[in-house]
């Protein structure tokens, strides 16, 4: 039996878990922003400018113009809060198909569920289920524009459906729509002294949307939009052994939250003028409306290292960390990860040490991805 203040926990620790007084950014349907596949979370959520997969859709579709075979297909599933509860998950599904060698389309549909959760009024009458869940749906086009680099775009249809009807509310599904704007560059493998090594690139504007509202008349909140810039470089050994390192930044382009009147708190008239900035507007004020000035900007970046060695691209070692100032939300962690690959199916795995006082809600936790690279190899040189 499953308790409404599960709804509630949830709501809080996707805000980061670390109000007390900061102005930290908190946005609406935050699933979006959770490393999806095991790939990725093993080398501390970075994504931007690592080589291209079937997971590419969430953090840079324009890799797909630079995959290895025609098609891929990636399924995931991510477990959340699972020391508490068991329902709560993040489940994912990715396809990818190279129309050529200069282009591809992407497809992907994200699913957060929140579980079952019980409603009643008293111990002794009948209790109703609910489930609140949210809910993605992209599609992507990626084209190159050089040999080395490519550029896509992406479209995103959300739904975030988190009515507890029973509480007699005028609360509605939330529904919005984004783009995502993003590029990538691969080099040419050159040959230095002891090894060949090519370097890679990327960005991402995820998220360009506008604001969703769950009742009539109320509370706009912000999408997650995002900048993320990457850059990575590949030492290749040999034919059998490659280590691929890749660093990453990332900035919600969501204004920060503030005293605007200048009273000394942050009160309901503060979060008046908040609500009438708009979401365009709101992307071009997140880089510098910072009470602190440039030092709180920087604050609110995020950056994560991660590190992968491939041997003859049948297994897979994977690990990498991540830091968020401990103003805006604090997540520092660590983490690992595996993959192994058979002929055309890949299974990988993640596991997160989180390294901050505030507990991340994906800590200690098994995160599952399984890829199917169908088709022939496709020319990328």
């Amino acid at each position: 039996m499953k308790k409404i203040w599960v709804l509630i926990l949830f709501a809080v620790t996707t805000s980061t878990l670390a109000q007390n007084g900061e102005r930290v950014i908190t946005t609406a349907v935050p699933f979006l922003t959770i490393a999806a596949d095991a790939r990725s979370s093993a080398m501390g959520d970075v994504g931007v400018a690592t080589s291209a997969d079937a997971f590419s859709q969430q953090w840079n579709p324009a890799k797909f113009a630079f995959a290895e075979r025609k098609m891929g297909v990636g399924i995931s599933y991510t477990p959340y809060l699972e020391s508490i509860i068991t329902d709560i998950a993040l489940l994912n599904g990715s396809y990818f198909n190279k129309i050529n060698d200069r282009s591809a389309f992407g497809v992907s549909i994200r699913y957060f569920t929140l579980g079952e959760i019980e409603l009643r009024n008293t111990f002794s009458e009948d209790g109703t289920l609910v489930k609140p869940n949210e809910l993605s749906l992209d599609g992507s086009y990626a084209l190159k524009l050089s040999e080395t680099f490519s550029m896509a775009v992406a479209g995103r249809f959300i739904s975030s459906n988190l009515e507890i009807p029973q509480l007699g509310n005028a609360v509605q599904s939330g529904k919005s729509f984004a783009v995502d704007i993003a590029g990538y560059y691969r080099g040419r493998e050159k040959a230095f002294e002891s090894f060949d090594g090519r370097w890679r690139a990327g960005f991402n504007i995820s998220n360009l949307g506008g604001k969703i509202q769950y009742d009539q008349g109320g509370q706009e909140n912000f999408l997650p939009t995002n900048l993320g810039l990457g850059g990575g470089f590949d030492f290749i050994f040999d034919a059998d052994n490659v280590l691929a390192l890749t660093g990453e930044l990332n900035k919600l382009l969501v204004p920060t939250p503030q005293d605007f009147n200048g009273d000394g708190i942050m009160d309901s008239a503060d979060n008046e003028i908040y609500q009438n900035i708009g979401f365009f507007e709101g992307v071009f004020k997140s880089f510098g409306d910072a009470p602190d000035g440039f030092s709180e900007e920087l604050k609110e970046i995020t950056w994560g290292l991660g590190a992968e060695y491939a041997f003859q691209e049948k297994f897979m070692l994977r690990a990498g960390y991540f830091n968020e100032s401990e103003m805006k939300g604090f997540r520092k962690f660590f983490s690992l990860g595996a993959g192994f690959r058979y002929n055309s199916v890949q299974i990988d795995l993640s596991y997160l040490f989180s390294t901050a006082q505030v507990r991340n809600p994906l800590e200690n936790t098994l995160r599952f991805s399984l890829v199917f690279n169908l088709g022939p190899e496709m020319y990328n040189d």
